[in-house]
C-alpha cells in the first residue's frame, strides 16, 4: 500500500487527510490543539480512531507512546547508545521491537522487523508542497501502527533538531 502525506500534517490543531496512490482519502490525522504534549489520532476515513498518539510527559528522553483503544500499544525514542543520530526503536507491548533509521529530517527513512523491511519511508516532489510517500510493503503488516510509528519518529526528530 502506497499512501501519500502532506509536510503540513505534523502541526498540531489541524487535521490532514492522507491519501492513497489513487488519491483516495485513507487516513485523517487529527491534531489536538491547546494540550500540554503533543497528541493526534489517527482516524479511518469514516472518522473511527485507530490510534491515538501523544509525547511521554515525564521520561529522560523524548518518547512518544501508540494507543490502541485507551491501552498502550507501543512506546517510540531514539535508541541509547547509536552511531547514528537517526536510529528510533519502537517497543510494542508485547516486547517486539521495531527499528527505524535513515534520515529522518529529510524524510527517508526505513521501518524493520528483525531486518525485515515493513515499511519505506521517502520524500517526493509531487506538487508545489512538500509531499512523503510511506510504501508499506507487507500486505500483514498493520498500516495504521505504522504510519503512526513514521510520525512519531519524524515528531521526535524535528524536535531534536530544534532542541
Amino acid at each position: 500500500m502506497r499512501l501519500l502525506v502532506r509536510e503540513r500534517m505534523f502541526a498540531i490543531g489541524d487535521d490532514y487527510w492522507i491519501e492513497d496512490d489513487g488519491g483516495r482519502k485513507v487516513f485523517l490525522v487529527d491534531g489536538k490543539a491547546m494540550r500540554l504534549r503533543d497528541t493526534f489520532e489517527l482516524k479511518d476515513a469514516d472518522g473511527r480512531v485507530l490510534v491515538e498518539l501523544r509525547q511521554k510527559l515525564i521520561s529522560l528522553r523524548d518518547t512518544m507512546l501508540i494507543e490502541r483503544g485507551g491501552e498502550e500499544l507501543a512506546k517510540v525514542k531514539r535508541k541509547r547508545l547509536s552511531l547514528l543520530r537517526n536510529h528510533y526503536r519502537v517497543t510494542l507491548v508485547d516486547g517486539t521491537e521495531l527499528d527505524v533509521s535513515g534520515k529522518i529530517l529529510d524524510r527517508e527513512f526505513a521501518i524493520e522487523y528483525d531486518g525485515e523491511l515493513l515499511a519505506q519511508i521517502s520524500r517526493r516532489w509531487l506538487t508545489l508542497r512538500d509531499t512523503y510517500g510511506i510504501d508499506v510493503v507487507r500486505d500483514d503488516a498493520d498500516t495504521a501502527l505504522l504510519i503512526a510509528v513514521a510520525m512519531c519518529v519524524i515528531v521526535l526528530a524535528d524536535k531534536e533538531s530544534e532542541g
